[in-house]
Parts: C-alpha cells; structure tokens; sequence
C-alpha cells in the first residue's frame, strides 16, 4: 500500500526534526527555498514549492509572518481532500489566514506541538501537542495517529482556548528566559534547585529564532494583556522594595 504524500514548507530546525519523525509514515517532500537540504535525501524528496503544494497532507513550517503569502502561492494547486496543516506556536491567526485563502473541499488541522528539537531529542514519547481545527472528526483522526504512531499526548481544544493559555505558558517563559539570558550572568557555582530550574527554562528557549519569539509576543492577541499583567506585577515589586528603603 502507498504512503500518503506529506509535504513540509519550511524547513528549519524544527521543520527538519518533525520530518525526521514522519518518514516512516508517509512518502515526505520538502521545500525551503532559503536552505540547502540535500543532507536529508535519505529521508525526504526535496522539491519546488508547486510540487510541494500537490501533497496530499501540507505541514506550513513558516513564520507566521510569512504564512499568506506562501497560503496564497499555492491556492491554485490546491485541490478537493488535501489537508492544510499549520504548526505555530498561536493558533488563530494562522486559522484565519488559511482558512479565508483555500478552496472549497481543502482542510485545515491546526497543530502545536508544545516541545521542540532540544526537549524532544531524546524522545518525543508522552510529550504534549495541541489539536485545533473545526472538523471534529478531522481531528479525531489526527489525535489517533499523534498517539498511536508517535505516542504523543494529545490536547484537543479551539484556537481561541489555545491562544488564552499559551499567552501564559510560551508568553512568560519565552520572555522570562530571554531575560535571563540577556542579563550575561557570571558563572555559578554555588546554586539551589529553583536558580537551575531557571537555567533551564532560559537554555530551553537559547536556541529559538527570533521570528519564534516575535510571533508568540506579537501574534497571539492574548499576550498584551498577559505582559502587562506581569510588568505591573514587578512594578508593584519595585515599588515595595522602594517603600522599605
């Protein structure tokens, strides 16, 4: 029997590591006009973006900032039962670019995988990926296969409920840690388990591009709200620290 054909747009760190996972499920191509991905002709057909665009499953692995153009680029290849798929970090934009762009009879699915190249690469095992999209029974078999073939633990939820709750979870950590890096600390030898744990949680996100970063600040329409929250919270700190001086 014939794999199904999936096709990644947008291969860069992460995009190189979701193939590495996928090969053996389906026939993948790949295409990234910006890099050399010969190194990966064990794996994957690399192609031109209008063969990429005739997969029966397309993985947009673009920033989001980029995302309409490339929806729009291959609009008029798309055809009736090919499945759209976007893997950022915010879940509502993307929905709604792709969504307003494809012709009638093209799906959407909505994933976030919530680890990366550098969490997942001993395993990908028991850790979590969101499901968003607007055909239940369209995500239902998707959530079967994220956990039966790689064994991952599946959320299944809207984008807006995404949105609300990676405000928090990427939002502060991604900047918490970004913080921590830009701050060039010395050496330390001496530490408690809650410093390393901070360590952590900064090395977890060293690595991230900045179009990441931009997009989980800029993108969800919920991190406003939750950045000022916390920049109130540490006024309100320097605040009580002044009031003891």
């Amino acid at each position: 029997m014939l794999k199904k054909t999936l096709s990644i747009i947008g291969v860069g760190a992460f995009g190189e590591f979701m193939a590495s996972h996928l090969y053996d499920h389906f026939d993948v191509m790949l295409h990234d006009p910006h890099r050399d991905l010969s190194h990966l002709n064990n794996m994957a057909h690399v192609g031109a973006l209008m063969e990429a665009a005739t997969a029966d499953y397309v993985v947009f692995a673009v920033p989001v900032k980029c995302l309409q153009n490339v929806v729009d680029a291959i609009a008029p290849q798309l055809k009736s039962e090919q499945v759209l798929i976007d893997v950022a970090s915010v879940k509502c934009k993307p929905r709604d670019i792709i969504t307003a762009s494809i012709p009638d009879g093209v799906d959407y699915i909505g994933l976030h995988p919530l680890f990366g190249p550098e969490s997942g690469k001993d395993s990908i095992e028991g850790l979590n990926i969101t499901v968003t999209g607007q055909d239940d029974d369209l995500k239902e078999c998707f959530s079967k296969f994220l956990e039966q073939k790689l064994k991952l633990n599946v959320f299944q939820t809207t984008a807006e409920e995404h949105d609300q709750q990676m405000a928090y979870v990427q939002g502060l950590s991604h900047m918490i840690g970004k913080a921590f890096q830009n701050m060039n600390l010395p050496e330390i030898t001496q530490s408690t388990h809650s410093f390393s744990l901070l360590q952590q949680m900064a090395d977890n996100v060293k690595n991230d591009s900045d179009d990441l970063f931009i997009s989980i600040q800029h993108d969800n329409p919920y991190s406003d709200m939750v950045r000022e929250r916390f920049f109130e919270s540490v006024r309100n700190l320097e605040k009580m620290f002044e009031g003891e001086g």
